[in-house]
């Protein structure tokens, strides 16, 4: 194991890392991480010979050509989760003291282990849902040998975070998604009556009166909730951890993911139901996404009000503690400028 030496003066030459170069703790958090050409091409041969092991999934995931595994209504969030992942790393970049960072070689391990699994739900019993978590766990471990347990921590939020991408299996989804279909309706069909328009409801289908026709409305898998809820957990989680520093702020933004998931659904099922009035064909295709797109933005206004309230009852630590370290650096510089 090859430990990452700060930068020191002396006959000795310090270790270098393949990945972190050689400096102080102070530079290092201050510049963040710096490459050379050797540090760029290790990451590179890294990169590529994971893409390598791992590009069938990620074709099948993201959709690349017709490999399409899904579809982007139905989860079309997995594209924006990598850019939450890398985000946070930068924005928190400077806390992070390359200098610590090691050579830690256990770290193949959990690569290969990662692998194997990946292997065995490919052709043993094929899940992509599983193949995913395998890519997520060799990840784990290609960041735990490059960079060593002491900053691993430093990317345990990116790196669960990116989990949010990976499809959930239909057989999972088939035994959650028929109770907030039923949940949807509901919703929906209570919201359309009290907004005057007359709707009835028969287990997960609306039927939307409109003078003396009747539209029916199928609350589908793709209205069903768990798809939004996902999406909306996954915008709570992002909101909670790049804008609140506290623990029990976290918890209590993170708390109301699932509410305003399906709260939002339900306005997605109403708003369906309204555009039925208007053109039935608005019911089904690519409705559903547009809609549920266009919600995302309410659903992050009432998570940042959230947030502005919570930071209210507790206004941010750092900003506090600054206030009285600029305050003394102003008292003593008139007596540097007496004494001399």
């Amino acid at each position: 194991m090859t430990t990452l030496a700060s930068g020191t003066t002396g006959a000795s030459t310090p270790a270098t890392h393949p990945i972190a170069p050689s400096v102080g703790a102070a530079r290092s958090r201050a510049l963040g991480l710096r490459l050379g050409p050797v540090e760029v091409a290790v990451l590179a041969m890294v990169v590529v010979a994971f893409a390598a092991v791992y590009f069938r999934w990620m074709l099948r995931q993201f959709g690349v050509g017709g490999w399409s595994f899904v579809h982007t209504e139905d989860w079309g969030h997995a594209y924006i989760v990598p850019l939450v992942s890398g985000f946070y790393l930068w924005k928190n970049r400077k806390t992070i003291d390359w200098s610590r960072a090691q050579v830690f070689w256990p770290g193949v391990g959990v690569i290969l282990l990662g692998v194997v699994t990946y292997v065995f739900f490919v052709a043993a019993y094929s899940n992509h849902m599983f193949q995913g978590v395998a890519m997520l766990l060799s990840l784990g471990g290609v960041l735990l040998l490059l960079f060593g347990p002491a900053l691993f921590p430093k990317f345990v939020f990116p790196l669960s975070y990116l989990g949010f991408a990976v499809t959930i299996s239909e057989m999972v989804m088939l035994k959650i998604t028929w109770g907030l279909k039923l949940l949807a309706s509901k919703g929906a069909w209570a919201a359309l009556n009290l907004m005057g328009v007359d709707t009835d409801l028969e287990g997960n289908i609306l039927k939307v009166h409109h003078g003396n026709e009747i539209h029916p409305l199928n609350v589908a898998d793709a209205c069903s909730g768990m798809r939004m809820v996902i999406a909306f957990i996954a915008l709570a989680v992002a909101v909670a951890f790049l804008s609140c520093r506290l623990w029990w702020q976290r918890v209590a933004i993170l708390l109301l993911a699932i509410p305003v998931a399906l709260l939002m659904n339900v306005a997605r099922v109403a708003a369906l139901g309204i555009a039925t009035l208007y053109d039935p064909e608005l019911a089904s295709g690519g409705a559903h996404m547009a809609i549920g797109t266009v919600l995302l933005v309410p659903a992050f206004a009432v998570f940042m009000g959230c947030v502005w309230g919570l930071k209210q009852l507790a206004p941010d630590e750092g900003a506090a503690a600054a206030t009285p370290a600029v305050a003394s650096k102003a008292a003593v510089a008139p007596s540097i400028g007496r004494a001399s």
